[in-house]
């Protein structure tokens, strides 16, 4: 068995790690993971073949050579490398954004903010599990001045786990909301996981910039050293910039600190997008980013991977948000679009998943909002909507099982002159129902 010293050594001299056999560049480390349906202890010597220095494996049997090195836990093996190797770069900051909506686009934001003034290692799209973050912290090198860290989870203890791997000097945590309550058991289950973040930084000294508009993340916030922002146009001297929406298709704010105010078209959808701007410029703030480089980064920024996006066709208007979706996220989406007047409205609403014994309740109260509003054309997509179209009767919906039906079906029934929010669970696919509309 090699050790992480021993590893780590090696991992100086080959500073680059893949976890896919089919991507394996010269001088690379391959790391052998397990799943459901794959083994990559089987391909480790193929990854060698193909370029790689090294391959970690975790079962002797695959342990065919000396460049094939035996580990008891490859994973394990590979977050322990990554924390390992945080520790001895140590002197560069490290952001940790989590949250249950936004913090994919805060990261992106936040990136975008600082990489206006330094060199910024950042989360590349969602890659925030027990994977994507010590890849991420892996390619952490002495030429970063920064990095932003997204850590995701969908269990009691996800982000305990990840944090000690990124060891961040300060965090954001975006929102508690509800979402993968299966996993959480209840919303005070989300609330103490998403607090892990806070308990490490409380632990280590760090600093969490936190909403102080929001109660939920202010009750677990004691003890720490914060940095304030928050929804409101009125700046406090707990708060180092305070901000208000002024449209939301898309957002248009106006954000304040001691310097002044100052106004920024974005190109996101949304006013529920105005704390995750906020949080960038809170950032943007602490490291001393000019004010007119952050509303340019802020402005620049184009949101993609079908989060917030506003897309005008030759035929309709689309809001495709459609990457995610959980109660907070859902309702979110539909009080931004039912605020919209004079608009012939539709939506396409994918199931939301992960809610557990929640489920039944949280998508019957969806479907009650959508009854009880303007909307002229509600399409539900998934059994979840299905099975209670008799306890909702809406004689304006339709239903399907999966969205290849409804693919079908709007094929034959095309919509034209509508305003649409596409909003589902990712696991739905909806948003490739984009291409015919």
């Amino acid at each position: 068995m090699i050790s992480i010293e021993q590893l780590y050594r090696l991992f100086l001299l080959h500073p680059c790690v893949t976890t896919d056999s089919r991507n394996c560049p010269a001088g690379s480390i391959f790391i052998a993971l397990k799943g459901e349906r794959f083994n990559g202890n089987a391909f480790a010597a193929a990854a060698i073949e193909k370029g790689c220095s090294y391959a970690v494996v975790d079962e002797p049997q695959y342990a065919t050579s000396e460049r094939i090195l035996l580990v008891e836990d490859a994973l394990r093996s590979m977050q322990e490398l990554a924390a390992y190797h945080r520790r001895q770069l140590a002197s560069i900051p490290v952001i940790c954004i989590t949250g249950t909506n936004g913090k994919t686009t805060t990261k992106e934001l936040t990136a975008a903010v600082l990489s206006k003034k330094y060199n910024v290692l950042y989360t590349q799209g969602n890659l925030n599990n027990s994977i994507g973050t010590p890849l991420t912290v892996l390619q952490l090198t002495k030429e970063h001045d920064i990095a932003v860290i997204e850590v995701g989870a969908s269990h009691p203890g996800d982000i305990k786990e990840l944090v000690d791997i990124a060891q961040p000097d300060y965090g954001i945590i975006t929102n508690v909301g509800r979402a993968h309550l299966e996993g959480f058991g209840s919303f005070e289950g989300v609330v103490r996981t998403k607090g892990e973040l806070y308990d490490y930084l409380r632990e280590h000294g760090g600093k969490a910039l936190i909403n102080k508009g929001n109660p939920h993340l202010c009750g677990i916030s004691s003890g720490l050293q914060l940095i304030g922002y928050q929804c409101a146009g009125e700046l406090t001297d707990e708060m180092t910039v305070a901000g208000e929406a002024m449209e939301s298709a898309p957002l248009k704010l106006q954000w304040k600190d001691k310097e002044g105010s100052h106004i920024v078209k974005t190109h996101l959808i949304g006013g529920y997008n105005l704390e995750n701007v906020l949080a960038a410029i809170t950032a943007g703030k602490l490291f001393s980013v000019d004010n007119n480089d952050i509303c340019k980064a802020i402005e620049g920024y184009i949101p993609s991977n079908h989060r917030s996006q506003l897309v005008k066709t030759s035929r309709n208007t689309l809001i495709v948000d459609a990457y995610n979706a959980n109660p907070s996220s859902m309702n979110a989406a539909l009080d931004n679009f039912m605020g919209g007047n004079g608009l012939k409205k539709a939506v396409i609403l994918g199931s939301m998943k992960e809610l557990g014994a929640y489920s039944e309740k949280e998508h019957e109260s969806i479907m009650r909002r959508i009854a009880d509003s303007d909307i002229i054309l509600p399409i539900f997509i998934g059994e979840e909507f299905a099975l209670l179209q008799n306890v909702v009767p809406n004689p304006r919906a339709f239903y399907f099982a999966d969205t290849d039906a409804c693919h079908k079906w709007m094929e034959a029934h095309p919509l034209d002159g509508l305003t649409i929010l596409l909003k589902g669970s990712h696991s739905n696919h909806i948003e490739t129902l984009t291409e015919l509309l």
